[in-house]
């Protein structure tokens, strides 16, 4: 029964800040220091079950996106801002460099801190980044005007962002997608969210695969508690479709400082409240 529970705590905690700018992987490594370590499978694994969540809500999106490969739509001038063939290929090149990224950090050996300290800092400094981040993305908008477009400057620069997010828990995949957009052109909050959002899709998807394709070639995967796993996996989508849900209409009236703030609060809390290496 206590696993069940924690299992659920887990898929809840995931669920809720898989999208918002706070840095899932964090939170999930915070409450494995109390509640005890899951395993790498078990980390992502729930992550795609709030990734099911967006591709419930974006599913439309999704539709649009595969039909701009239809020939009849090839004669459509794909310059346009929202041409689907052109935005499907700059989502293709930013999970591509996600993908590469990945794999590189991943033959390079890193793994999960144990500590706490690394993901309390990256919480703060993410959070003042994100403040200047937005800040500087208002008064460009301010300047140049609101644009909607994703560049591949920025399909690029969101792939890379994504690694960094992951070899830093803490920092936050979706925060650092949103905000290298906001920095880097994409200036609409709900186009960058969209985009962050979008690409998460296959880079989770791809990320759980991978995990469970190693661990079935070193015979781990009967250790693994799947019933554990699968009420997690449950959870964190149903709480990922309300989170996303409610993130989506906050972000059409305001900015993201009480994300930041938040960051930057937990973050000192655990600077103050967790013995140093622990």
């Amino acid at each position: 029964m206590e696993e069940a529970l924690n299992a659920i705590l887990l898929g809840v905690i995931e669920g809720i800040t898989e999208f918002l700018p706070i840095s899932s992987t964090g939170h999930l490594l915070i409450a494995q220091h109390w509640l005890g370590a899951r395993s790498d499978l078990f980390n992502i694994a729930i992550q795609a079950g709030a990734i099911l969540a967006v591709v419930l809500i974006y599913q439309r999106r999704l539709r649009e996106l595969v039909q701009g490969f239809h020939p009849w739509r090839r004669s459509v001038d794909r310059s346009e801002p929202h041409h689907p063939h052109d935005y499907a290929f700059k989502l293709a090149a930013a999970f591509a460099v996600t993908a590469v990224g990945g794999l590189l950090v991943k033959a390079l050996g890193w793994s999960l801190p144990e500590t706490v300290a690394p993901i309390a800092w990256a919480l703060i400094l993410g959070g003042i980044w994100m403040l200047a981040a937005e800040r500087f993305a208002e008064r460009q908008a301010a300047r140049v005007g609101e644009h909607s477009r994703i560049t591949w400057t920025v399909a690029v620069l969101v792939g890379v962002a994504q690694v960094v997010a992951g070899v830093f828990p803490g920092t936050s995949r979706s925060a650092a997608a949103i905000f290298i957009a906001l920095l880097f052109g994409t200036t609409n909050r709900a186009a960058a969210t969209e985009f962050a959002f979008l690409v998460g899709i296959p880079t989770m998807f791809a990320a759980t695969a991978y995990e469970l394709l190693a661990l079935h070639r070193h015979g781990g995967i009967g250790g693994e508690d799947w019933s554990a796993l699968a009420v997690a996996f449950v959870v964190s989508a149903v709480t990922a479709f309300v989170a996303v849900k409610w993130l989506l209409h906050y972000i059409q009236h305001h900015r993201f400082t009480v994300f930041a703030i938040y960051r930057m609060v937990l973050g000192v809390a655990l600077l103050l409240l967790v013995p140093a290496g622990g």
